[in-house]
């Protein structure tokens, strides 16, 4: 099948950690490679886009991909780095296939960084990072994003609030009730509030211990929300909270990028 033209959304898009200007050479691994000649079903001569997180987007060219790794060559700039709402997921580990979703959707709707955190009452005692990191890379790539959320290394509540940053607030959802509902708290907040750094904090499935609830609602930091009526599984109070959270403070403003360069192509040919 041939690479989309340049008008198409479906364009095959990947992330590279290289350095992206015009005329770059960018090496792929075998692994990369076998994606863009058995998976995607692409060739020599075949266009693809690539970002790196820092350089925008910019569309290159196929000069080899085979069994041992492949060759892209850079031409011109799609995209100029756009800024991104500096936003956390704070989770605590469920079962694999629900925190590979968690890692994927959260990349969609545009968190910075993905950081697990255990809990007392955390099941999972393991979590594998480079797994959530593909899971992630995956997901920016498809998603339109410019950059991909930084995967951290696991912790433990407490020793996450003991190192937390100064300037960054916490939103946590709170279950027992005790917080205001999300849309009052983050509707009511003031201009200097939203350009503050912010993390959404999300418990495990029986809910955080009493003494993690005390903890963390005599920290100054952190602002305990509801999330409705309903009882929430902890993969989708987070796709909640976050959503809520990049309506009324985040991005959610700004057209999606796809579109945008549609429309411009569309007017550009009608005048």
């Amino acid at each position: 099948m041939a690479a989309d033209s340049e008008d198409s959304p479906r364009q095959a898009r990947l992330f590279v950690e290289t350095p992206l200007q015009e005329a770059a050479i960018v090496e792929l691994d075998p692994d990369r490679a076998h994606y863009l000649r058995h998976v995607l079903r692409l060739g020599n001569g075949d266009a693809v886009t690539l970002f790196n997180g820092a350089d925008g987007e910019w569309r290159a060219t196929i000069e080899a991909a085979g069994k041992r790794g492949g060759r892209l060559s850079v031409s011109t700039q799609i995209r100029t780095q756009e800024s991104e709402p500096d936003l956390w997921l704070v989770f605590a580990p469920i079962k694999r296939a629900r925190i590979d979703f968690i890692a994927e959707k959260a990349t969609e709707l545009g968190v910075a960084a993905l950081v697990p955190v255990f809990t007392r009452y955390t099941a999972m005692t393991r979590v594998n990072v480079e797994r959530l990191r593909a899971n992630a890379i995956e997901a920016a790539e498809q998603t339109e994003r410019l950059s991909v959320p930084e995967v951290r290394e696991p912790v433990t509540l407490e020793k996450l609030l003991q190192d937390w940053p100064g300037e960054r607030r916490l939103l946590m959802a709170d279950e027992s009730g005790a917080g205001q509902p999300i849309a009052v708290s983050l509707g009511g907040l003031d201009a200097a509030a939203k350009r503050q750094p912010w993390a959404v904090l999300i418990g495990p499935e029986g809910g955080f211990h009493r003494d993690e609830l005390d903890l963390l609602r005599n920290l100054d930091f952190v602002t305990a929300v509801g999330l409705g009526p309903r009882i929430l599984r902890a993969d989708t109070a987070a796709l909640a909270a976050l959503s809520c959270w990049q309506a009324l403070v985040g991005d959610w403003e700004r057209p999606t990028p796809r579109l945008a360069l549609d429309y411009k192509r569309r007017d550009a040919k009608e005048r």
